[in-house]
């Protein structure tokens, strides 16, 4: 492989929150280091003052293999990845077959190398078939690969059954993942409980469902002492419990989804279904509390909780239509919102997008560090453009952003040493 000298970029250092114009020089597909003389047999790219950040690491990507490879298969996933600048894909266990066995997690291993321009690994199943009852064989499902354990949104309500998972996972080491909700309240809401809500007549849900899930969730992580991470916290009630955890020593970590930071439950307006998401959009009051977590470090993790739906079960009935939203490609431009509105500078945007889910996941990159692999997106932040839906790489268009005007442009896309998308 050519060695890369990228010269001339303004480099985003989200370990060490700083930023600056500077070089990396990129060989073996490895960063080799980040200024020096050019070796004579580099390939020199001026990278024009652009910014030059870790490539993504989205944690929290539904993909539709196997069972749904008409919403989405790896091949178009891992496409519309490069183009929004994620490198590295964690998916999602919440498959029409659950990945629930060593056996289907290899298929999907298999699968996703031989078709994805980035990198994919995979959560697998907390419980079988995700039906809460029994655990699945979770020793072999990390021998084969698996970085976490979760049922997704179906949160496990039997208490035992969790804590159970919970102390065999925390005898392994293994990450569990939860979906901080109360099943009996949250069940058939399409919408966060207040006055749009009721002046709208959608069944609804109140925040304190989502403190509820959490509280139970903590109670359980300090009883088992296991690696606990809430894959989505979007309500200001939830958040003094998840700084109660943190400051008492347990090993926690919280994630956000991109469409809770960027938008709210007046987005949904009439009855606009592309707003239907899981957890509902919040207040803005709760938007604002959120994006103030991430700022602070209280939420650690942003993603896109990519959730490709098709057009049939979209052109339903608000109540009845299914819930999700695509975010690979538009999770980038839609996080340079809060960095234009003043919320977030870039070094914190990409310890959240980053640094702190390849730390959390236990994987390579999110960094410009030395002997790092060269998983890196060079981005123009100030790009504008109005968003075309169908312009978009995954096969399902469920994007709220259709039709927005926008800011910030990936440039070039590179997965270990190597341009998947764009170039520089």
């Amino acid at each position: 492989m050519t060695p890369l000298h990228l010269v001339n970029a303004r480099l985003i250092d989200p370990e060490g929150l700083a930023e600056g114009i500077g070089e990396i020089l990129i060989d073996d597909g490895r960063i080799a280091g980040v200024g020096g003389a050019t070796p004579k047999a580099a390939r020199v790219i001026d990278c024009g003052g652009l910014c030059l950040a870790p490539g993504i690491v989205d944690a929290g990507v539904k993909v539709g293999e196997p069972g749904e490879r008409h919403k989405e298969s790896f091949r178009s996933a891992g496409l519309a990845a490069a183009a929004g600048g994620v490198t590295t894909i964690v998916a999602r266990p919440d498959t029409a077959q659950p990945i629930d066995s060593p056996e289907t997690l290899e298929f999907v291993t298999r699968r996703a190398a031989e078709a994805s321009p980035v990198r994919i690994r995979h959560m697998a199943a907390l419980t079988r078939g995700r039906e809460g009852r029994e655990m699945t064989e979770l020793g072999f499902l990390m021998d084969a690969g698996a970085v976490a354990f979760t049922d997704g949104d179906r949160v496990v309500a039997d208490t035992r059954v969790l804590a159970r998972a919970m102390t065999y996972a925390r005898g392994l080491g293994a990450l569990v993942v939860g979906h901080p909700q109360d099943p009996g309240l949250s069940a058939g809401a399409a919408a966060t409980a207040g006055k749009f809500a009721s002046l709208k007549g959608l069944p609804s849900v109140s925040p304190m469902a989502e403190r509820m899930g959490l509280e139970r969730d903590l109670a359980l992580v300090e009883m088992t002492g296991v690696r606990y991470h809430a894959d989505q916290i979007t309500t200001a009630l939830a958040l003094p419990a998840l700084a109660r955890a943190k400051a008492a020593g347990l090993d926690v970590t919280a994630g956000t989804s991109i469409h809770h930071l960027a938008l709210n439950e007046f987005d949904v307006g009439d009855y606009r279904t592309f707003f239907k998401v899981k957890p509902p959009l919040r207040s803005e009051d709760d938007r604002v509390a959120t994006v103030e977590a991430v700022a602070s470090g209280l939420i650690d993790i942003v993603c896109s909780m990519h959730t490709p739906q098709d057009e049939e079960s979209k052109r339903l009935p608000f109540e009845e239509a299914a819930a999700g939203a695509v975010g690979l490609q538009t999770l980038l431009p839609a996080a340079l919102r809060l960095v234009h509105a003043g919320a977030l500078d870039l070094p914190r945007l990409f310890r959240a997008l980053s640094l702190n889910p390849a730390r959390r996941f236990g994987l390579p990159g999110g960094t410009l560090a030395p002997g790092a692999p060269a998983d890196l997106v060079l981005f123009d932040p100030d790009a504008p453009f109005v968003l075309d839906r169908f312009t978009l790489l995954s096969k399902s268009k469920n994007t709220p952003f259709d039709g927005a005007r926008m800011q910030g442009r990936v440039r070039a896309t590179l997965v270990g040493g190597r341009i998947v998308h764009g170039e520089p």
